[in-house]
């Protein structure tokens, strides 16, 4: 059963892949190209054809930052080699640094041995917590905690942005829900949302240290 489920969760990772490189970085490198072309053939001033070379150098540019974000969120060897929190830490400055919010993120006594599939569900329900918050919340400042107990480690990821109907939002498909949730029950974990429109957004996961979960890989 963990088997199958663990093959569901990957190949749904390899389709939003798809999704991605096909419906942004393919159809954003089309347009980059066509951009190009159109300059190519144009009669235009030495001004305008610097203009249009320097857009389509920025484009490039953030296309390179967006792949290299793909390619972080799908590799996850960092955490075997710098832990949870390191690799978090990381993360969260990524995030801010290129989406240019303030994330705060607090982590206290987290264990440098922690299991490969705790370390990578906690770290998979980061990123998407985090993406849904840039994404959806409007808040410019997130504040993530990770803390460890006898018996669990504990993610809280909190904005104060738009939030939604929480409740709704756990029966439908919408926000990335289900592949946390997928995350969270692979460890024997339990995963709530509180949430209000307009009163911002609070991700909670508890992970007990000794989950029957089997390491999980990328």
């Amino acid at each position: 059963m963990v088997s199958h489920r663990l093959i569901e969760l990957h190949e749904r990772e390899r389709a939003w892949l798809a999704r991605e490189l096909h419906d942004d970085i393919s159809q954003r490198l089309c347009l980059i190209i066509l951009n190009l072309g159109q300059l190519k053939e144009a009669d235009t001033s030495l001004v305008e054809l610097r203009q249009g070379l320097g857009h389509a150098i920025q484009e490039i540019a953030q296309l390179n930052k967006d792949i290299q974000r793909l390619s972080h969120g799908l590799h996850s060897s960092k955490l075997e080699l710098i832990g949870l929190a390191t690799a978090a830490a990381g993360h969260c400055a990524e995030v801010a640094d290129q989406h240019h919010v303030q994330i705060e993120l607090r982590a206290e006594n987290i264990p440098g041995d922690l299991s490969p599939a705790i370390s990578l569900s906690l770290f998979r329900v980061l990123q998407e917590a985090l993406q849904n918050a840039i994404k959806h919340s409007g808040s410019r400042r997130v504040d993530v905690s990770l803390a460890h107990d006898a018996n669990a480690i504990d993610l809280t990821v909190c904005d104060s942005g738009s939030g939604f109907d929480a409740a709704q939002a756990m029966k439908g498909r919408g926000l990335g829900l289900i592949s946390m949730k997928e995350r969270v029950s692979l460890v024997d974990g339990e995963l709530s949302i509180s949430s209000e429109p307009q009163k911002g957004t609070t991700v909670y996961v508890r992970v007990p240290l000794r989950s029957t979960m089997k390491p999980a890989g990328d």
